[in-house]
């Protein structure tokens, strides 16, 4: 094949990249701008189909325009997102992103089809001079045994031809499932819970142009236009997932999700259940992992996994490739064989990633935490005390959104608006209820307390370290 005999005259290259998601993508156009030669392999070129990753924040567009490829979110019949609407018993409170600081105009996020999001990106990447694009499944990483150092990959393309590349830098973004997380780490991602997906149409949202969070016991539902017909909606399912060939998930869907939802959101939801197709997704956790092996570096989902419930992935990854592609500059780092160099580069980047990732990461696992707790007394105060503190306003719902669209970038902001929202949560519970209820609203003060410390900090001090 054309791409094969282009590799076997050429199969040196300054950094190869495997995965051409968004991450991969985003890495291969950053380095090849700044002139270094890549290759990006992919084991599937066509257009993905996927049932997250379609919801793209604030902080993510921003990262998209640091790397001249904002015009990957355009053509693709996107809508536009200006912030979230949060239901619960049926009632809403809006919450909408708040000014960005950086460009003074109101932030605004974008939601699509995932598959015409990576196909745009795929194109971007190819478009870009240095770069070369092979399909063809990686299966091993080349090392140099004496010096421990990753120095390339053996990969096979559909018509099983061998490719051996070779590079002083491999970088490895194979996403959630990565075949070569090993390398760096023995963790797996910790699954809680599965998203099942399909799409509704020509859904009218309470809020046009929002995203949607419906507050349903035992979980969180999500809603999202990603077309102009159609409005991509993921049921959180928590425990092992009810089988889909028996018609138990179909069955769960109709008696245990349907009857909480919105009356305008249900006729759609019902509707649909009848004709689409019913997918999954895990969904789980994973602390990122320092890098271990020289020559390689894992990126994307294949290093850190949050729950997607808040979207921020994709601000994640792209933000990681913003970083990294400053500090592996040319001009920083000329030539990419100075191991030292890179290493030290690399220290820097982990450290520099915990101002954006932490907050992120944290605040979805804390988030789905409260957001999903079904019969918990403890985290059913801590959930209607997070509604009120929404419906305060101002800076209550200006700090929470701001970190989850990535806008706000400090942890200390998260700590501050997690534990405002445990004391408003106690608060509420003493409001509600009547003086014979002080004695037990008093020990509850404590029990609430140590469950807002239990969600948070465990997550906080793992990813923080």
């Amino acid at each position: 094949m054309a791409v094969s005999n282009q590799l076997e005259s050429a199969s040196e290259y300054d950094i190869i990249v495997i995965g051409a998601g968004v991450v991969g993508c985003a890495a291969a156009r950053a380095f090849g701008t700044d002139g270094r030669k890549v290759l990006l392999i992919e084991r599937d070129l066509n257009e993905p189909d996927r049932i997250v990753g379609e919801l793209l924040q604030p902080g993510g567009v921003n990262a998209l325009r640091q790397l001249g490829m904002e015009d990957c979110i355009e053509g693709i019949d996107g809508i536009p997102c200006y912030g979230y609407g949060v239901i619960r018993n049926k009632e809403a409170v809006h919450i909408p992103y708040p000014i960005d600081e950086k460009t003074q105009q109101k932030s605004v996020g974008k939601s699509f089809h995932h598959g015409r999001f990576i196909s745009n990106l795929r194109k971007a990447a190819k478009s870009t001079k240095n770069v070369t694009v092979l399909e063809a499944t990686v299966n091993t990483l080349i090392k140099d045994e004496e010096e421990d150092t990753v120095v390339g990959v053996v990969a096979l393309t559909s018509d099983r031809t061998e490719i051996r590349a070779y590079a002083p830098l491999t970088i490895v973004a194979d996403g959630l499932f990565s075949k070569f997380r090993k390398e760096i780490t023995d963790l797996t991602p910790d699954v809680r819970s599965n998203f099942v997906g399909f799409v509704l149409k020509d859904l009218v949202l309470p809020y046009p142009q929002h995203g949607h969070v419906v507050l349903a016991k035992p979980s969180p539902v999500l809603l999202y236009q990603i077309s102009t017909h159609d409005t991509r909606i993921l049921i959180d399912v928590p425990g092992k997932l009810p089988s889909v060939s028996n018609g138990d998930l179909k069955r769960y869907l109709q008696t245990v999700v349907a009857p909480e939802l919105p009356e305008d959101i249900k006729i759609k939801f019902m509707e649909a259940l009848e004709t689409e197709r019913l997918r999954s997704m895990p969904n789980g956790w994973l602390p990122p992992s320092a890098n271990k092996s020289a020559g390689m570096i894992v990126l994307g989902d294949a290093m850190n996994v949050r729950h997607p419930l808040t979207g921020g992935g994709m601000t994640v990854g792209l933000s990681d490739v913003v970083s990294l592609a400053d500090l592996l500059s040319k001009e920083n780092i000329p030539s990419l064989t100075q191991q030292e160099l890179i290493g030290s580069s690399l220290q820097t980047f982990y450290w520099r990633r915990k101002n954006y990732c932490v907050a992120i990461n944290v605040l979805a696992m804390a988030l789905y935490a409260l957001f999903s707790a079904g019969d918990n007394e403890d985290l059913e105060i801590l959930q209607r005390g997070c509604f009120g503190y929404f419906q305060l306003g101002g800076e209550c719902v200006n700090g929470p959104v701001g970190l989850l669209s990535g806008l706000i970038q400090r942890p200390i902001v998260l700590v501050y608006h997690f534990f405002s929202v445990a004391f408003y949560s106690i608060h509420l519970n003493f409001k509600q209820g009547s003086w014979a209820d002080v004695p037990y609203n008093i020990w509850k003060s404590f029990t609430v307390l140590y469950t807002a410390c239990v969600v948070i900090l465990p997550y906080l001090l793992r990813e923080a370290r």
